[in-house]
């Protein structure tokens, strides 16, 4: 019995082989196949990273200097702080509702960006810049005229 066990388990062995000669031959090709496909897509984006550099730099030599005139034509960009704007309302000596009149705005709009729950859209932070250079004379003469 023993040598029909080793013969059984030869032939077992030989016919594994053989089977697995023929899938180890396809997982090689496939294999390869993926190795070149790598191969030329390393080459693809380096080539295209060469590309991008040439037309980074290409841009910034055509980029046109911004002179005097151009950066005037540029909003300046206003900073809000809701406790400058309250102080500033203080200073003026006048309430919620006239700094609304002035700026016109709602004076529930006044009261949120006073208390920070909201901050003001592009059109009236430049209202409120506006308003900064204001005294009080000018002030009231603004709300008597409204």
């Amino acid at each position: 019995m023993n040598s029909f066990s080793n013969a059984l388990k030869s032939e077992i062995a030989r016919v594994a082989r053989k089977e697995l000669k023929d899938e180890m031959l396809a997982l090689r090709k496939a294999a390869s196949s993926h190795r070149t496909e790598i191969a030329a897509l390393k080459r693809e984006l380096k080539a295209l990273a060469s590309q991008v550099k040439l037309a980074q730099r290409a841009v910034k030599v055509a980029a046109p200097k911004v002179d005097a005139a151009a950066a005037a034509e540029q909003p300046r960009r206003v900073r809000f702080s809701a406790q400058a704007f309250a102080a500033q309302r203080a200073k003026l000596g006048i309430s919620q509702a006239q700094m609304a009149e002035l700026l016109g705005a709602s004076a529930l709009s006044v009261y949120k960006w006073e208390s920070g729950k909201v901050q003001p859209r592009a059109a009236q932070l430049e209202r409120i810049a506006a308003i900064r250079g204001l005294g009080k004379r000018e002030a009231a003469a603004r709300l008597g005229k409204a």
